[in-house]
């Protein structure tokens, strides 16, 4: 059992992977023209409801394999907390990808929205590299 939660837990984990490189795909949105803007948003949405269910199967899969290991209350609670934390992010990133996509449909300007994606999915990278390091590096804390 132990094995297959092992395997979950790490396609949960790539699904997540998307949240790495989506800075720097936000970042060249802009330069796109109107149609590939609106396809762009449209795809970001659709890969951001992708790593919302890879949240869910860590979230899942991690509290098993935590009660499996001998792990510091601080560790377990500050990578929930992160957990939650990209959670929410993510989450709340969904409304401005929408209205960028609607917004590039109907030519009215995306800056506000672009900017919006751009600040949240940095907070992402973020805070999914720091997520990473503590699961790397779980005595740390």
């Amino acid at each position: 059992m132990t094995m297959i939660m092992y395997l979950l837990h790490i396609i949960g984990a790539l699904a997540m992977g998307f949240y790495l490189i989506l800075p720097f795909v936000v970042g060249k949105i802009r330069t796109l023209s109107a149609a590939a803007q609106e396809g762009a948003f449209a795809s970001l949405r659709s890969l951001n409801r992708i790593a919302q269910y890879g949240l869910v199967i860590q979230l899942l899969t991690g509290g098993y394999l935590m009660t499996k290991g001998e792990y510091s209350y601080l560790w377990m609670g500050v990578v929930v907390v992160l957990l939650l934390a990209i959670a929410a992010i993510g989450g709340i990133m969904g409304k401005p990808l929408r209205l960028a996509a609607e917004a590039v449909k109907s030519n009215r300007d995306v800056s506000a929205e672009q900017s919006k994606i751009r600040t949240f999915s940095t907070l992402l990278a973020v805070f999914l590299l720091i997520m990473v390091y503590l699961m790397v590096n779980n005595q740390v804390i």
